[in-house]
């Protein structure tokens, strides 16, 4: 991701694969920068309630780790633009896993970055140390206002994907009561260490949000659960999640280019 960026987070699953597949298409052949793809969990504390029920009917289908990293081997290799991140979920996913093997096998799936969410402190090392040896770039995320500096350096320095900036504390999907116009403090902070690209995300829902966080200068913008409620939307009334889900991204960056090269 670079310069007016834009990755989109839904969960494997809803829509369902085949759709998604077909959707993901849409998204390389629009000029999306990355999908954030989540493998599915239960009972995130950290998301409101459109994407926790988008997880619930993801995991009534079946969809675990396996499943995702099968469909991003299959996606993967056509796309010409769009990356794919993947977010897993420690204690549902990965507790009972080899980090070292997960990280082999989410690299070798094709995956772009990856975002382990509720990883224990106590692991990072070892986590870091097992991207490394996979040469899989990872996802790390921060705080507005709340992260110390300690560690915003930390996540400005680890980050080889890119640098998630939460763009508030509390749950997805809700916005910021003062807007995004005071991120410009920390987006600088993290300017001075990150190698990578900022994105900052939580609460986008407009073509007016969108522009309000690249005017504080992110690379990138995430749009999580407007996107997901989209989904919703066009599945329970039956409608072209496809297009529905074309007409949402066309309205937050309406002039975003449509890029031909490959990128990987």
């Amino acid at each position: 991701m670079g310069e007016s960026g834009l990755a989109l987070f839904l969960n494997a699953g809803d829509p369902p694969l085949d759709v998604l597949a077909d959707l993901v298409a849409m998204l390389d052949e629009s000029g999306v920068d990355c999908l954030e793809l989540a493998v599915p969990f239960p009972g995130s504390v950290t998301d409101g309630l459109t994407v926790r029920q988008s997880a619930n009917r993801a995991l009534a289908q079946g969809v675990d780790l396996d499943a995702t990293l099968d469909f991003i081997a299959k996606t993967r290799p056509g796309l010409r633009r769009l990356k794919i991140a993947l977010l897993v979920d420690w204690s549902h996913s990965l507790k009972r896993r080899s980090l070292s093997t997960v990280a082999d096998e989410v690299a070798a799936a094709g995956v772009d970055g990856l975002l382990v969410h509720g990883l224990p402190p106590r692991l990072k090392a070892d986590y870091y140390l097992a991207t490394d040896a996979a040469a899989l770039p990872i996802v790390t995320t921060c705080y507005h206002r709340k992260s110390p500096p300690e560690v915003l350096a930390e996540t400005a320095a680890k980050a080889s994907a890119y640098v998630y900036l939460v763009a508030h504390y509390g749950r997805s999907g809700s916005a910021p009561a003062a807007g995004y116009a005071d991120l410009a403090g920390t987006v600088a902070r993290l300017r001075e260490t990150a190698t990578a690209p900022i994105a900052v995300g939580f609460g986008v829902r407009t073509r007016r949000d969108v522009e309000a966080i690249h005017g504080v200068g992110a690379d990138a913008v995430i749009v999580g659960s407007a996107g997901v409620a989209v989904v919703e939307h066009a599945l329970t009334r039956d409608r072209d999640v496809v297009a529905d889900f074309h007409d949402f991204v066309r309205s937050l960056h309406p002039h975003h280019p449509l890029h031909t090269g490959r990128t990987r």
